[in-house]
């Protein structure tokens, strides 16, 4: 199956070409493509997507797809300007995370920090794997949506105290407006689509907040 593969500034010129069409077999992935490109890639971080769509190397191609290989951009960005998303078991740093969405073609950044109240604390279990791709994901679409330059998110799981951070989202527009609209979309769909699940405690009860279906859309 053939499967064109876009390149951009130093790939481009290390190719002398803007794109190049693969000839893999079907059910290759990225990964196939990369390894096809005998090393072209070596040395540089990347972002890929596939079909405008940000992808994994092990992200399934199909027959015609378009597989973007995404350098570093200018301005001092690396591979973090990419939707970040991770789940973590140690404690959460907002200012760490508004680091990563730092772009000097913003104007806004916007931060959330969702704190435990009201208890003792909470204990966060997560489907880890498939909570980061979902976050990741999410993220992506909001970037897409709002014209966002960056974004974040990071979720703990474990006991969180009173007063500290379970989830935190940051993200980076030209405007506040849009900056706002991102975080709020972010972390609103995190809640409704990540599988995620928290345990109140206080003193010696123990209960599981009620949910509901996750969001497969």
């Amino acid at each position: 199956m053939e499967v064109t593969v876009r390149l951009f500034a130093v790939l481009r010129e290390r190719a002398g070409a803007s794109a190049v069409t693969l000839d893999l077999p079907e059910g290759a992935s990225v990964r196939d493509a990369l390894d096809s490109l005998a090393g072209l890639a070596d040395g540089v971080p990347l972002v890929m997507a596939v079909n405008r769509e940000y992808a994994s190397a092990e992200t399934a191609l199909d027959p015609g797809d378009e597989l973007a290989l995404i350098p570093p951009v200018s301005g001092g960005q690396d591979v973090s300007a990419a939707p970040f998303a991770r789940v973590s078991t140690e404690p959460l740093s907002l200012d760490a995370l508004a680091a990563r969405v730092r772009d000097p073609r913003a104007g806004a950044v916007v931060t959330f920090s969702g704190v435990t109240r009201a208890v003792e604390r909470l204990e966060y279990e997560a489907y880890a794997e498939m909570a980061e791709e979902r976050m990741a994901t999410i993220a992506a679409e909001a970037v897409e949506r709002h014209g966002l330059c960056a974004a974040a998110v990071e979720h703990r799981v474990g006991a969180v105290a009173l007063s500290e951070p379970s989830v935190i989202v940051a993200v980076a527009a030209p405007h506040r407006g849009e900056a706002f609209a991102g975080a709020r979309e972010i972390i609103d769909r995190v809640k409704a689509e990540a599988p995620i699940w928290k345990k109140e405690i206080e003193g010696g009860d123990e209960r599981w907040v009620e949910g509901t279906e996750p969001d497969r859309a």
